[in-house]
């Protein structure tokens, strides 16, 4: 009889199993890999953005955007850098309050594995989970090698994204066993497929504000890089995360300018410049192709004032209806997830089943890019891993 079993040995798994096993819980963490943190790994180009600094409720998307509200002010970022200091891995910042490892990702699972080892926390890796079951007072987690008993489960086996990390659905499965909802669940952060891609474009980039047409929120402005298949970058896949099928999506190529009062004065102070003079700030590659069949050949001087002000609103409010994502396979979560309506903001405890947990992806909490997904994963993991002990330990 375990006094709590985590099932995932990922971010949200390892930090859930330190912090019951901390407060004297018994705690056994399965993982159908072989080894844990795979997904934190590869994170952050092998460094881990392991957290962001500005990391609170309003950088979430979710159901119910306050949910994330509680365990994220009780575990700051500030907390998790602590941590890090204290196992001695040095870190940078970079734009926006993203917090790396100077040398690798490796660290942090190392540093995680270590909490964990240091509050007897049990592992059991390469160990397929089939089922859990609860019969009012024991729950029975049924995998490949036997039946194992606890008196809580924390399912930490993250969201769809990255399948061929061994990404499932089992988290989501279980829930609704046990009848909790689940918030129909999608790729996020994902680059855009288009059905009228550029191959001609592919490589070239450039800074952009993206936002989705007909609504006022959000709006991301960051890199945007054309693919072979459609478009990527860091604006573009913030905006995934809010897109839904069908929907169109507004860029401004030339982001914090007034595109047809700068393309105006150009003509002004050079009539005898080519057209493509008026694009000039773009990339040569997209500026060929953005004046090309919208003006013709003469000097800007004998350009019809009305052809500037349509490529400057067409350079300003760039309009594209992707067909499809890339899905799971590039997306670097899943949105949706567990209802948070029936968990616990303070606990992540399912106010219908007593002792069963759910952390980090697999609820509908969805973090910008930049670590916030990770600071996520440590905030709920400490919150259900505190909650876990504490009811056993009664």
């Amino acid at each position: 009889m375990w006094d709590v079993i985590v099932i995932g040995a990922g971010a949200a798994g390892m930090m859930a199993a330190a912090k019951a096993g901390q407060k004297g819980a018994c705690v056994l963490v399965l993982d159908h890999a072989e080894q844990p943190g795979r997904k934190i790994l590869i994170s952050g180009g092998g460094r881990c953005n392991f957290t962001n600094i500005k990391a609170d409720w309003r950088y979430y998307r979710s159901e119910n955007p306050h949910f994330c509200r509680s365990a994220l002010a009780r575990y700051r970022p500030q907390d998790f850098l602590a941590l890090v200091e204290a196992h001695k891995i040095s870190w940078h910042e970079k734009e926006d309050g993203q917090l790396f490892c100077d040398e690798s990702a490796r660290q942090i699972v190392t540093m995680l594995e270590t909490e964990c080892r240091a509050a007897h926390v049990r592992f059991q890796l390469g160990c397929v989970v089939r089922d859990v079951a609860h019969d009012g007072h024991v729950f029975a987690v049924e995998t490949a090698q036997g039946v194992l008993q606890t008196r809580a489960v924390i399912l930490a086996t993250g969201g769809l994204a990255l399948p061929k990390l061994g990404a499932t659905d089992f988290s989501l499965r279980i829930a609704q066993r046990f009848g909790l909802r689940v918030v129909a669940p999608a790729p996020a952060l994902v680059p855009f497929c288009l059905t009228e891609a550029q191959p001609e474009l592919a490589g070239v980039s450039l800074p952009v504000t993206a936002s989705l047409m007909g609504r006022k929120k959000p709006c991301f402005t960051g890199g945007m890089v054309f693919t072979h298949r459609g478009v990527s970058g860091p604006a573009i896949l913030q905006i995934s995360s809010w897109w839904e099928r069908g929907e169109a999506v507004r860029l401004n190529l030339l982001p914090g300018r007034d595109v047809y009062e700068m393309m105006r004065t150009i003509s002004q102070k050079r009539p005898k410049a080519h057209a493509a003079a008026l694009v000039e700030a773009l990339p040569a590659r997209l500026a060929r192709y953005l004046v090309h069949g919208r003006m013709d050949g003469r000097p800007l001087a004998e350009q019809p004032a009305k052809s500037v002000r349509v490529l400057a609103n067409y350079v300003a409010d760039w309009t594209i209806r992707p067909s499809s994502t890339e899905g799971y396979a590039k997306a670097e979560v899943m949105r949706g997830g567990v209802d948070t309506r029936d968990l616990s903001s303070q606990t992540m405890e399912a106010r219908s089943v007593p002792g069963l947990y759910i952390v980090g992806e697999a609820v509908d909490v969805t973090g910008w890019l930049g670590g916030y997904n990770f600071q996520w994963a440590w905030a709920s993991g400490v919150a259900a891993g505190q909650a876990a002990a504490e009811r056993v330990n009664v």
